[in-house]
């Protein structure tokens, strides 16, 4: 069996967007007819250079091999032109090929990708989302409001969730990372007292930041939210300082969890080796795909870290996540948009199973899922701004800031 066809999709979800503005599936096909679908996490390139990357990738490194040959194929893609070294955006090409492959691989064996990782170790898997707007509440106020994220919060435990993420502390601007502003601290603490009073200890509260602080900042915000007791704290420092993140977790009682900006064991084990994390959360649309994260859940299992799969982008690298979630005993729960999220399940013909804050280990053969070409198509992202974006004004210390979970109005 060898791999012979690459086809991309770039899709752009309806609004209000959750996930992000686009989404990067790939096709692959083999010479026996057997196909495969995966999905690029969103790089720091736009969508036609990222499909430029994605077929030299494919073209370069695994057209013509056979797609059990993984080990491999990553080899040949991190050590492309004399690298041997983390590098974003091919290896974000990389992932979605490479989860394509175990499609493929389960698909031809006809057994789910997890009992191809060493088998079934969760056949449920603890599942949390961010706190979305309820239908009746304002998208534009919702966002500063700790009481209408609190009734939504509410809204999620009676659902079945047992842990909830919100990111009340301000901008991620290009301006970081920035000592945080006194009111975006109060209001954090606000979000937090309204959460815990609303879930009581029905719910975890996990507290969501991207990155914005330098280590003082950091380490002021996180010691004024330690009395609500959050499960932890993700991202306080800029993904390229893992020193400074090890600083933050010595100095702050809450468990810091970082990794949707990472790519590679390389850079997972230097953040375990300085101790700047607890809760590693790789994406795995760019960590380098299913095999490459569950390296860095092995390397998490020798540093008692512990594994929570990050997720803002589409339901084949929800699917992807969920079969390296099945397979490792390490595993803390995994991110969900909502419930599975009404476009993500639309995408894949309702073939993932939530069930009241777990979701069921696919039993169907590959990822299990059933990709419809259709409605990819019938979706197409025609714009031109990235998949997530920095703002360029700097924190506003005098009026406080307002942060509309990834999706902004277009009120």
């Amino acid at each position: 069996m060898k791999l012979t066809d690459l086809e991309v999709f770039t899709v752009a979800p309806p609004a209000p967007g959750w996930g992000g503005r686009y989404w990067i599936f790939v096709k692959l096909t083999t010479d026996t007819g057997v196909t495969g679908y995966g999905e690029c996490y969103a790089s720091s390139v736009g969508p036609r250079a990222m499909k430029a990357v994605i077929e030299d990738v494919f073209t370069r490194h695994m057209k013509g091999e056979n797609p059990e040959n993984i080990e491999l194929m990553f080899r040949r893609a991190y050590s492309a032109g004399f690298t041997q070294r983390p590098d974003l955006t091919v290896i974000g090409a990389f992932s979605g090929l490479e989860i394509a492959c175990w499609d493929i691989l389960g698909k031809d064996r006809d057994r789910p990708v997890w009992a191809l990782l060493g088998g079934l170790m969760n056949p449920r898997i603890r599942s949390y989302s961010y706190i979305w707007p309820l239908a009746h509440q304002k998208t534009p106020d919702f966002w500063t409001s700790p009481d209408m994220t609190a009734e939504a919060a509410a809204a999620m435990v009676e659902q079945g969730f047992t842990a909830v993420k919100f990111d009340p502390a301000g901008p991620y601007t290009i301006h970081g990372g920035h000592d945080p502003a006194m009111s975006d601290i109060s209001l954090s603490v606000a979000f937090c007292k309204a959460i815990r009073e609303a879930v009581g200890d029905k719910a975890d509260l996990l507290f969501g930041t991207h990155g914005q602080f330098t280590v003082a900042g950091a380490i002021r915000l996180g010691q004024a939210l330690e009395p609500y007791g959050p499960l932890w704290y993700e991202e306080p420092i800029p993904p390229d300082s893992p020193l400074d993140m090890a600083e933050v977790a010595r100095n702050v009682r809450i468990p810091v969890a970082t990794g949707e900006r990472l790519t590679t064991k390389a850079e997972f084990a230097t953040l375990l080796r300085v101790g700047g994390a607890r809760i590693l959360q790789p994406a795995l649309g760019r960590a380098g795909g299913i095999w490459e994260a569950k390296k860095i859940a092995a390397l998490a299992e020798g540093f008692t870290a512990q594994v929570a799969p990050h997720l803002y982008a589409g339901p084949v690298e929800w699917a992807a996540n969920i079969h390296l979630a099945a397979s490792i005993p390490n595993l803390l729960m995994v991110e969900t948009i909502g419930t599975g999220g009404d476009f993500h399940q639309q995408l894949i013909g309702h073939s993932i199973t939530w069930d009241e804050g777990f979701i069921l280990a696919p039993q169907a053969p590959g990822l299990g899922i059933t990709f419809d070409e259709d409605l990819a198509r019938a979706n197409p992202y025609t714009g031109t701004a990235l998949h997530l974006e920095m703002q360029e004004d700097p924190c506003d210390w005098r009026n406080g800031n307002a942060f509309e979970g990834g999706a902004p109005s277009p009120e």
